[in-house]
């Protein structure tokens, strides 16, 4: 009888899983649909006219479930939303916790029908920055690093530039191009990637050794359209001080660069986050760019993909598991130590639009 760890995932299999995802992310759905119905008989008044969903959604836990304590029903319903809750918990949190134990493996490469290594240690993570069998995952990270952060960087500026001068400015078009950029943001950007390739390959950028600079432009192209929640929190903060400003003969720029972005830190983290994260972790859009180029202009995640097929994925499936580690490290430290700013600039842009 085969293991679960080793079950390869045929018709059958794929539709089973997709069944227990849906029902977790029904469960989840349930759960606050009830804590919100819950809050609402207990104080008997209009969750939507005393209580935003910010509000609603940052009581404490107890405080949700203390509603029920009066009677053994509400013993039974609070047992049986914790058991589901962490049911949840350990139903998200285990893939993650198997790939970071199966890149502890030392005893073999291949897929085990067994969870906990039977000897431990970083043979793997030493494989991947030796650059080994023409494998060279330094060079990948390095490649998604560079693309990432100056991505990121660019698209920041140009969106909270945007931002500044859509929430500040009053020209002729204004609305018209707001809901313009609104609408045509909604379309996936895949939709154009015929065209965007013959533009790239017209100009040599496809599969040669500029074509990160190409993917590069690809990411940035189009970066206005995220305006949105920049200029909501924008909106929050007074226009007197740019008044104030104006008066003593500073200029829209000098205003920008000297009172509005020192005030926008959390809009800037947040804006930040979201530009690094999409280059970071996309492949169709680098694979169709620079797939087909040379090992060293490859970014990590097609580089890694390369290491799931059918003939290699026995030879470097503990290696792919390392290589997933590694690459989630960055980004769950820049959540981790930016996270309230990251929130703060959410909930800041979606009050005024």
């Amino acid at each position: 009888m085969k293991s679960l760890l080793s079950w390869s995932l045929d018709a059958g299999a794929t539709v089973a899983v997709a069944v227990v995802l849906g029902l977790v992310i029904l469960a989840q759905v349930g759960v606050v649909v009830y804590l919100i119905v819950s809050r609402k008989k207990k104080y008997g008044v209009s969750i939507s006219r005393n209580y935003s969903p910010r509000r609603l959604m940052g009581v404490r836990a107890n405080r949700f479930f203390n509603s029920h304590r009066k009677s053994a029903k509400g013993y039974i319903v609070d047992a049986f939303i914790y058991v589901l809750l962490t049911v949840i918990c350990v139903v998200w949190v285990f893939p993650f916790v198997y790939l970071v134990l199966t890149s502890f493996r030392v005893e073999s490469t291949r897929i085990t029908d067994y969870l906990l290594p039977k000897q431990w240690g970083l043979d793997n993570y030493i494989w991947l920055f030796n650059n080994t069998e023409n494998q060279p995952f330094l060079t990948w990270y390095l490649n998604t690093l560079l693309i990432s952060l100056v991505v990121s960087v660019i698209n920041t500026l140009i969106t909270l530039l945007t931002a500044y001068a859509l929430s500040r400015m009053r020209f002729n078009g204004r609305q018209a191009l707001m809901r313009f950029m609104l609408i045509l943001g909604m379309f996936p950007g895949f939709l154009g990637m015929i065209c965007i390739y013959k533009i790239l390959d017209a100009m040599g950028m496809i599969n040669t050794n500029i074509s990160i600079l190409g993917l590069m432009l690809v990411y940035i192209s189009g970066t206005m359209m995220g305006y949105y929640v920049s200029k909501g929190f924008f909106d929050t903060i007074s226009k007197s001080l740019d008044e104030a400003a104006m008066i003593d003969g500073a200029s829209r720029a000098r205003i920008f660069f000297s009172i509005i972005l020192p005030l926008s830190k959390p809009i800037i983290i947040q804006t930040l986050l979201g530009a690094f994260v999409g280059p970071w972790g996309d492949y169709m859009m680098a694979n169709y760019i620079v797939g087909s180029g040379g090992a060293d202009f490859k970014t990590v995640a097609i580089g890694m993909y390369n290491w799931l097929t059918d003939s290699e994925l026995p030879k470097y499936f503990t290696r792919f598991c390392a290589g997933g580690v590694v690459v989630s490290i960055l980004p769950i430290v820049m959540f981790f130590f930016m996270q309230r700013y990251y929130v703060a600039g959410i909930t800041g842009g979606s009050v005024k639009g």
